[in-house]
């Protein structure tokens, strides 16, 4: 009897409080993961409890993690980003793009999406074309980022007619040069850069991993030599004034595109952020502004949504 049927019964734990659609909320089969996605055979162990898992301070690993919950569970193959790009958790970003769904107005499935920032992972579109095939646009000033998830969607046939990408020019503008005119969003959703610099950004990798480390009985990350698996590249992770100042832009900017958007929405990590958000939105004449909670355990996130309509 091999170590994955010996343990499987330990391999899910209690609900994670994720969002109630969201598949992931009785944590991770690890045995039929491996079917799915034999790679990840290697990265598989018990923990410091019995339980099977991976090593989450080892950037290969979540990784390969990652590439196996997208080919099991939303058909995406070959999902794969460049070294030293953010690896998103997977689970966190779906219930983003489930919460999203249950705004008003986003019940019919002839929706359109855009992501503000997609990254070299094209996370969220990739979530969304998959889960309620919804059209998307991904954007971003990285043109290396563009071409890995158009890499990931030459891959996936039934993608091509669902998902485009489109470079942004100026670095300083989310929407203009990007919604053409005549041109109509259901929502937009963004992961604004969390830190203000790359030494605030690496702390921030640093604290993550040792948390990680703690929370499933291993040993605590290398502080000498920090491994970024949550790292990213140049804008993924940091800009010039860090996360506030992106969220002032971005609702700024919002206003000008009010009738090309219904919902403009955008994670935010610092819950410090959320009042002086909420400030700059009223002050704009949103008529409508929803900040939602997102739980995983005892982690909490929030997603801040607001339109002009």
């Amino acid at each position: 009897m091999s170590t994955f049927q010996r343990t499987k019964k330990q391999t899910n734990p209690v609900r994670k409080n994720l969002h109630p659609r969201n598949r992931h909320n009785q944590g991770y089969d690890f045995p039929a993961l491996v079917k799915s996605h034999p790679a990840l055979a290697p990265h598989v162990k018990p923990n410091a409890y019995g339980n099977l898992s991976i090593n989450f301070a080892d950037p290969l690993a979540v990784k390969t993690l990652n590439a196996a919950l997208l080919h099991h569970y939303y058909s995406i193959l070959g999902w794969d980003i460049p070294e030293g790009a953010l690896c998103p958790p997977i689970p966190g970003r779906a219930d983003y793009i489930h919460y999203v769904a249950d705004l008003p107005g986003l019940e019919n499935p002839d929706i359109r999406l855009l992501d503000i920032g997609t990254g070299a992972n094209g996370i969220y579109p990739l979530l969304a074309c998959q889960i309620y095939g919804w059209q998307c646009v991904g954007t971003d000033i990285n043109t290396q980022s563009l071409e890995n998830v158009a890499e990931i969607i030459a891959k996936n046939p039934g993608l091509k007619d669902r998902l485009t990408l489109r470079t942004q020019q100026d670095k300083n503008r989310m929407f203009e040069g990007i919604i053409q005119t005549g041109e109509f969003f259901d929502v937009s959703v963004c992961n604004p850069p969390f830190h203000a610099s790359l030494d605030e950004a690496l702390k921030g990798s640093q604290l993550k991993l040792n948390n990680l480390a703690r929370s499933r009985g291993e040993q605590k990350a290398n502080t000498q030599s920090p491994t970024l698996n949550f790292g990213g590249l140049g804008a993924e992770l940091w800009c010039k004034g860090g996360e506030q100042l992106f969220l002032k832009k971005l609702i700024k900017e919002s206003r000008g595109y009010s009738t090309q958007c219904r919902w403009f929405t955008s994670l935010i990590s610092k819950s410090d952020n959320v009042k002086p958000a909420k400030k700059w939105i009223r002050k704009l004449g949103a008529l409508d502004i929803r900040e939602i909670e997102m739980r995983q355990g005892n982690k909490v996130t929030r997603v801040l949504a607001w339109t002009f309509i």
